[in-house]
């Protein structure tokens, strides 16, 4: 056993733990030092969804037998270290611990803090209180009710939450309900208010009542809820407060407010988790809720969303008393002016009582501020610290003149330089402009955060002067500079920044002599790895895995992009906006066709092959323009077969990598996805993380073959495997609606059942899928081994569609002397129209 006591150092804190060995919870036996090794264990998946908002906190000091305390303000033992903002309530003001590492979130473990409740907005970085980035609906079963009846009210919610365009993400609350949450991040064109999403979630669980009377409530009155679920959308009032993703709860057992899948949700079974359960799935499937944080990462960028999402002069106003001081207090202009001219930037020179300069750029209709203790860098070798300081209003990009004594920047301002600039990059940790002014002429500036969290090191930045500058012709061709290097952003991730020299830009491949270009192209294509096949890391470079379907890109002149799928279909009419490439192929190097995956990614900027599925077998125009209004896709490049017209396909994958990165200059919707430079365990680590389907080993010297080859190995995370739809069985409810598939895998002597799959649908795709298979009816089935009870009621089809569905594990089919194999809980990802029946092969043939 762990000794009682121990002193442990976290982040650089000194903490001591005591009393390991006290059970926290009676019915498990739960000691502290099990839930202090919890909560280390889910720290990269909780800190996430806690930080920089303010926690209300349960302590069950003697387990949760004895008494609980609740807390909101710190107290006098806190340690100074913990990261705190105060809120001024009606009668008093509260210091609230932000949760934005792992040394608090061990002290709060220490202090035997179970529960961590949370409201749906957070603090921005300047300490401005921000309006909530995400909704919650809590659905709370009354007497008589459970989880599968929380399980169906969900599913409606989602139907009409997915309806005003957000996704909710579903969360077991550990103790009786499910929560619902979905981010508003990418979804409001206008300010919305706490008052405001109240009101959303209050009309959304009226309707759900409505609708549903004999299994929904609304009314929080407790007389109502007799077998019910009550829809409780007052947690989005500012005020209020949830429990958070994965925390603990203070019951019997430590179960877990734990993030679930909405086919979990199908499962008839369905349980809420306990702290193990949840560590285990952590490691399998990463966080179910990430798409959940773009908003907070989006705190930067030059969307609707963020002026959503950003109340941008209140902390500049309560800095300064515009009767005492002649500095501008003029309103925020309207974003939409920024089209009519281009964005300004000023350096004011600041004789504060420390002299320091002011550098400020024009964006979301206010200057967005950094103050450089030691100015603008003229040294591309020497970076200088840039602390991002409260937003100023437009009008302070002409205020020279003196601050009164007393008041808070005191001195005199006067203007450095001032001028308008070119926007290369903003992003919550990285901008890169390009000034332009007659005083001081143009020069390309880059400004990167340093990645603090703590204390005032969580606003600094460097500043840094590129090495490529308006008209050297030095910047490389991806539209990317050496301040994106790793060593750079490494620089000064303490309050003390020092300068480090940035890396040289990458060196473009010149293409050597090839043979003519041949054709028709076909793409080359992974096999699932085995045991023991990458043990030579030096052989192999990793990239990560797109969920996406597969594409060759045909690019004959700088106008046209041409599209086909594997199966030879051409693709370029489904995705007209990918024509963009054509503009970003280096035009003297053309034709060339190019490899890659077009994929739909959802707010966390991650594949999604479910909604790919919403802009898949679409040919005409408006069908096409109304998908894209809804799903937008992306294109990320990862190989090239012809250049200059000549067949580069038989030159190692090492140079066809240097020669794409040198034909194409990445830009929404066209990437060039990162290789991968590590051992597999690291590159399956950063996938998990990234929440991606697994990685792509691709041997350093192999060709590009044309087919299937074990030069390319690719190790997924969960089992997939593509089917072979034969035929339908009718649903319980709704006998002329599909209620599941019968799939089919081909072998040696044809096509073979391997079994049905029955969840993973919505209602809607069940009866577009009933419909789409009205016309391929045939009388008997087109595989064999079909067991009888699955024979009994189907509705047989042709064997010409394509899809993919999760598995759990092959099992024997019937009573196994058959030896067929049958997939055990499938589950439907989507169809495959880039693939055709006879390109579907056992993903892992051992198993089948």
């Amino acid at each position: 056993m762990a000794p009682t006591q121990q002193t442990v150092q976290v982040d650089g804190h000194r903490l001591r733990l005591s009393n390991l060995d006290k059970v926290l919870y009676p019915a498990s036996g739960t000691t502290k030092g099990e839930v202090l090794h919890y909560l280390t264990q889910v720290a990269p998946v909780l800190l996430p969804h806690v930080a920089n908002r303010p926690v209300t906190r349960k302590r069950w000091p003697d387990g949760t037998g004895g008494q609980m305390f609740f807390q909101k303000n710190l107290d006098a033992s806190t340690p100074d270290w913990v990261k705190r903002r105060s809120i001024q309530h009606k009668t008093s003001s509260n210091d609230y611990a932000l949760v934005n590492d792992l040394a608090t979130l061990t002290w709060l473990g220490q202090t035997a803090t179970l529960e961590l409740h949370t409201p749906q907005w957070q603090f921005g970085r300047t300490g401005a209180r921000l309006d909530p980035d995400r909704l919650v609906l809590d659905l709370d079963p009354g007497p008589g009710a459970g989880l599968p009846e929380c399980a169906q009210v969900a599913r409606w919610a989602r139907e009409i939450l997915q309806g005003m365009g957000l996704e909710p993400y579903p969360v077991t609350s550990g103790s009786k309900g499910i929560h619902l949450y979905a981010a508003l991040g990418k979804a409001a064109d206008t300010r919305l208010g706490s008052d405001a999403v109240s009101a959303v979630a209050h009309e959304l669980a009226r309707y759900l009542e409505a609708e549903h009377p004999d299994l929904v409530v609304s009314d929080m009155s407790k007389k109502l809820r007799a077998g019910k679920v009550l829809v409780d959308w007052s947690q989005n009032n500012g005020s209020k407060t949830t429990i958070a993703p994965y925390s603990l709860r203070g019951l019997d057992q430590p179960w877990v407010a734990a993030p679930r899948t909405w086919a979990e949700l199908d499962d008839p079974d369905l349980a809420h988790l306990t702290a193990d359960q949840v560590v285990e799935r952590v490691a399998t499937d990463g966080d179910l809720l990430a798409p959940l944080l773009e908003g907070h990462r989006a705190a930067l960028e030059p969307t609707p969303e963020r002026l959503a999402t950003f109340q941008k002069l209140e902390t500049y106003r309560a800095k300064r008393d515009p009767g005492r001081t002649p500095e501008p207090f003029g309103p925020v202009s309207d974003a939409e002016d920024a089209d009519e001219h281009d964005p300004t930037f000023v350096i004011q020179e600041h004789h504060a009582r420390r002299l320091h300069w002011d550098f400020r750029l024009e964006h979301d209709g206010v200057l967005v501020s950094w103050a450089l203790p030691r100015g603008e860098p003229t040294d591309p070798a020497r970076n200088h610290l840039a602390v991002q300081t409260e937003d100023h209003p437009l009008e302070y990009g002409s205020f020279e003149g003196s601050i009164p004594a007393g008041e808070y920047g005191a001195g005199e301002v006067t203007i450095w330089d001032a001028g308008t600039y070119d926007l290369e990059k903003w992003r919550d940790d990285e901008v890169i402009v390009t000034l332009r002014s007659d005083r001081r002429g143009a020069r390309r500036l880059a400004l990167i955060r340093t990645g603090g969290r703590d204390g005032d090191a969580e606003n600094n930045w460097l500043i840094h002067l590129t090495k490529a500058q308006p008209g050297d012709g030095r910047q490389d061709q991806a539209g990317h500079d050496e301040p994106a290097s790793a060593s750079t952003r490494r620089a000064g991730s303490g309050r003390r920044a020092e300068p480090e020299q940035a890396a040289d830009p990458p060196q473009q491949a010149e293409p050597e002599p090839a043979a003519p270009a041949r054709g028709p192209w076909r793409a080359m294509l992974a096999t699932a790895a085995t045991d023991g096949e990458l043990r030579e890391p030096d052989e192999w470079m990793f990239e990560m895995k797109w969920d996406g379907f597969r594409t060759l890109a045909h690019v004959e002149d700088p106008a046209t992009v041409r599209l086909v799928s594997r199966s030879g279909q051409d693709l370029t009419v489904t995705f007209p906006e990918l024509g963009a490439l054509a503009a970003q192929v280096d035009p003297d190097r053309l034709p060339v066709v190019l490899d890659g995956e077009i994929v739909a990614l959802d707010r966390a900027g991650r594949p999604d092959f479910r909604r790919l599925q919403q802009r898949a077998n679409l040919r005409k125009e408006h069908d096409v323009a109304r998908a894209r209004a809804r799903v937008q896709v992306d294109l990320m490049l990862f190989d090239v077969l012809q250049a200059d017209g000549a067949d580069v396909t038989g030159r190692p994958w090492t140079e066809r990598r240097e020669l794409l990165e040198s034909l194409v200059t990445p830009a929404p919707p066209v990437h060039l996805p990162p290789v991968f430079e590590g051992d597999l365990d690291a590159a399956l680590r950063t996938s998990r993380t990234l929440r991606l389907e697994g990685v792509v080993a691709k041997r350093r010297t192999s060709t590009y073959t044309g087919r299937r080859s074990r030069e390319w190995l690719k190790v997924k995370h969960s089992a997939t495997q593509e089917i072979v739809v034969v035929g339908w069985r009718p649903g319980r409810a709704n006998a002329a609606v599909m209620g599941s598939l019968l799939m089919a895998i081909p072998d040696d002597d044809g096509l073979r059942y391997v079994g049905r799959v029955g969840t993973g649908f919505s209602e809607r795709e069940r009866r577009e899928i009933t419909a789409r298979l009205e016309g391929m009816t045939r009388k008997t089935p087109a595989a064999s081994g079909v067991p009888r009870e699955d024979a009994s009621d189907a509705r047989w089809v042709s064997p010409r569609l394509v899809g993919e569905v999760t598995y759990a594990d092959w099992a024997e089919g019937g009573d196994g002397a058959s030896g067929e194999r049958r997939m055990r809980h499938s589950v439907w990802r989507g169809w495959r129209p880039d693939k055709s029946p006879e390109d579907v092969q056992v993903e892992h043939p051992g198993q089948a």
